[in-house]
């Protein structure tokens, strides 16, 4: 709701995020798809839209990195911190098995924070 009481408008897509859902729509589907559509919905302020499209950006490629780091970042943004932490520790051990030392860092870097700050705590699924 506005502060007039109307219902608010839907959050604003992006033309790129409208392309990637009309090439889902047309049957194609694939981890980069989903990854990229988590992105932009992730940057249209929709995180669990985003949660939904990189947990099957890493059904479809378990060893893509980036979606797992994304889809904790995406967790984390829709208040789930235990998920998130989940998430990353799944990309840290794949990180590891390929080799992506920069990734791996990164998403370290990520739990950690949740695990000083207590663990989570902001609920799982």
């Amino acid at each position: 709701m506005t502060a007039t009481g109307e219902p608010s408008a839907p959050p604003a897509r992006s033309s790129q995020r409208m392309a990637f859902e009309r090439l889902l729509a047309s049957g194609k589907d694939g981890a980069l798809l989903r990854y990229s559509l988590g992105n932009e919905c992730l940057k249209d302020g929709e995180p669990a839209l985003a949660v939904e499209h990189f947990t099957r950006a890493t059904v479809l490629d378990p060893r893509y990195t980036a979606a797992w780091k994304l889809l904790g970042k995406a967790l984390q943004a829709a208040g789930r911190q235990d998920d998130a932490l989940g998430a990353w520790r799944r990309g840290i051990e794949v990180a590891r098995i390929r080799g992506d030392k920069q990734a791996e860092k990164e998403m370290a870097v990520f739990a950690k924070r949740i695990e000083k700050a207590g663990g989570g705590g902001g609920g799982g699924a």
